[in-house]
């Protein structure tokens, strides 16, 4: 029994070691698998994967390793083939040697004549290639470098060949042709194409010729005339072999040639190694370079997913408030991005507070006319003199006129934004459409008798003219409104002074009055829509929006207007008192 618990407790604990272990990994899974789904992940990977392809296939079919190899063996072959072509002369010369006196000469001898081994050696710069004596010298330099060696006469006859040569006892093993019905299907035979091609390139194709045609091998008839040579060539599987064909001379009688070769499949080995390498160093680099993709992706389109939800969330609850994540803190493009959504979901949410805002003031400001405009008609039945029924026509009379005024204004304030954004700013020259305005405010009869002036000041450093980017017709409507606005504060023969001054990077435009001034509560009510402070002239003589389409105006070209009381005093030393209203309004300038 004890024995059982000890082992469940053990599987148990093998399990919960495993669970943790695991957990990491399910995690990753989880993340990869969100991931995957990602359109900008799938592009950030396979770009960078379709990068990563396209240098390693490149490495692999343009690489300098297999030239290199190649060149180095050309001169490994050379160096082998003149040290054992050195080994063949000095065998056969050894040979010649060996026969010191011929007895037939002795007696073809003349008087005076002398002959000797000195002198035979010197006569004659050929010898003879003895492949009895060649094959073992043969065979034991070449087996342990695993190359073919093959040695020709002058003739280009074949004297010996290292794949054939066996000693006793060895056990000879030839490769047979392949049988007739084991032929390679199609798709070997393409693949046999397309790697004989890769690799052939222009080298030509490697040929076994017949033992009494070793000069159709160039290197060989180039090696008999006393030059090294090598060609490199391919077979028709493709691979690669090197020949190098060295004379065999002694002084400058060449005698034959050496002819070694590289097996079949030899470099392309090494080179399929070094392939194998890369290989292995590019699954490497794709795994790390497909986590850092799915690392980018994650800083990438988390960010983003985040934001375009938060924007649909802004789009389906216009009434809620919705927050858009603050990724100000980056300096990359997210956090600009994440910047301006801000920014602008607080616009769109100003403007939608606004229209609610203004929706409110019209149905209230139109709500009191249209409620003395329906007692007057309900009433006016039932008045019995003619008095009491002029009385309510006037009533309806200034109702309707009320009602005109209000949706007049109201239309102009409502179409402001879109037809500011509509038209193209035009360079507007201040100083004519400010002499035009005063102009027509003197020539206009008012009954007030309240003249306009108007005054030009430079501040000094400041560049010349008066120009400002805009819209000439919306600027003479602020003011117009800032003069009309002046003109009813004004009392009878006042004056209402325009001051223009250009300073360094703004034009300014100051207009005073001489009226009662503003209360200090309502400097900053006074361009609120509908807002009006006249008892004097009555209930519903002003809509209340001249002001606030001025600022809204002003605002959209850039500039700012504010309102403040000009103090002024009559005597020296004297405490100053309010002398009138002032309205200050700066643009900038071109």
């Amino acid at each position: 029994m004890k024995a059982d618990v000890d082992k469940a407790k053990h599987k148990s604990l093998r399990f919960g070691v495993f669970a943790i272990l695991m957990a990491p990994l399910r995690k990753a899974g989880r993340y990869i698998s969100r991931q995957s789904f990602s359109s900008i992940t799938r592009r950030i990977v396979l770009l960078n994967l379709a990068g990563l392809i396209a240098l390693v296939s490149g490495i692999l079919y343009l690489s300098e390793y297999r030239a290199g190899l190649i060149d180095a063996r050309i001169q490994s072959l050379l160096t082998q083939g003149e040290i054992i072509a050195g080994a063949i002369a000095s065998s056969a010369t050894a040979d010649n040697n060996s026969l010191t006196v011929d007895p037939e000469k002795l007696l073809e001898l003349q008087a005076g004549e002398s002959y000797g081994p000195e002198e035979e050696g010197a006569a004659g710069l050929e010898f003879p290639i003895n492949p009895e004596r060649v094959a073992p010298l043969l065979r034991r330099l070449v087996t342990p470098t695993k190359t073919r060696a093959r040695i020709y006469d002058r003739d280009g006859t074949l004297l010996l060949d290292s794949s054939t040569l066996y000693t006793r006892g060895e056990i000879l093993r030839f490769d047979l042709d392949p049988v007739p019905n084991q032929q390679p299907n199609y798709f070997e035979r393409r693949w046999r194409r397309l790697k004989l091609w890769l690799a052939r390139g222009e080298l030509p194709v490697y040929r076994e010729l017949g033992p009494a045609n070793g000069k159709g091998y160039p290197e060989v008839a180039q090696a008999i005339n006393g030059q090294d040579g090598s060609v490199v060539r391919v077979t028709e599987q493709g691979q690669v072999i090197v020949t190098v064909a060295v004379p065999i001379q002694r002084f400058r009688g060449v005698s034959g040639a050496l002819l070694l070769s590289t097996q079949p499949g030899e470099i392309d080995a090494a080179v399929e190694s070094e392939r194998f390498v890369i290989v292995k160093v590019f699954f490497v680099a794709a795994a790390v370079m497909i986590i850092l993709s799915f690392l980018l992706a994650g800083a990438i389109g988390g960010p983003l997913r985040r934001l375009a939800s938060a924007a649909q969330n802004v789009r389906r609850r216009t009434r809620a408030r919705v927050e858009i994540p603050d990724m100000t803190y980056r300096t990359d493009e997210i956090g600009y991005l994440s910047g301006s959504l801000r920014e602008m979901t607080d616009a769109l949410y100003a403007r939608i507070e606004g229209i609610e805002s203004f929706a409110a003031d019209v149905a209230h400001e139109l709500k009191n006319p249209l409620t003395s405009l329906r007692s007057a008609v309900e009433t006016l039945p039932l008045a019995k003199t003619e008095e009491s029924r002029a009385r309510l026509l006037s009533v309806i009379q200034h109702d309707v006129k009320r009602l005109d005024r209000l949706i007049t204004d109201i239309s102009d304030a409502s179409r402001l934004d879109a037809e500011m954004q509509r038209q193209e700013s035009a360079p507007v020259d201040l100083a004519k459409l400010l002499a035009a305005i005063t102009t027509l405010a003197n020539e206009v009869p008012h009954g007030d008798h309240v003249s306009v002036s108007l005054s030009f000041e430079h501040t000094p450093g400041a560049p010349a003219g008066y120009i400002v980017p805009g819209n000439d017709s919306r600027l003479g409507q602020v003011i117009d409104n800032l003069v009309s606005n002046a003109r009813s504060f004004s009392p009878p023969g006042g004056i209402v002074r325009i001051t223009c001054r250009r300073l360094r990077n703004q034009v300014e435009i100051v207009v005073d009055d001489e009226g009662p001034g503003i209360q200090h509560d309502a400097l900053h009510r006074i361009f609120e829509r509908f807002y009006t402070d006249r008892p004097e002239q009555g209930f519903g003589q002003n809509s209340g929006l001249g002001l606030s389409i001025s600022k809204q105006i002003v605002e959209g070209h850039g500039g700012r207007i504010w309102a403040e009381n000009r103090m002024a005093s009559d005597e020296p030393g004297a405490p100053p008192h309010i002398a009138g209203a002032r309205f200050i309004v700066r643009l900038p300038a071109e």
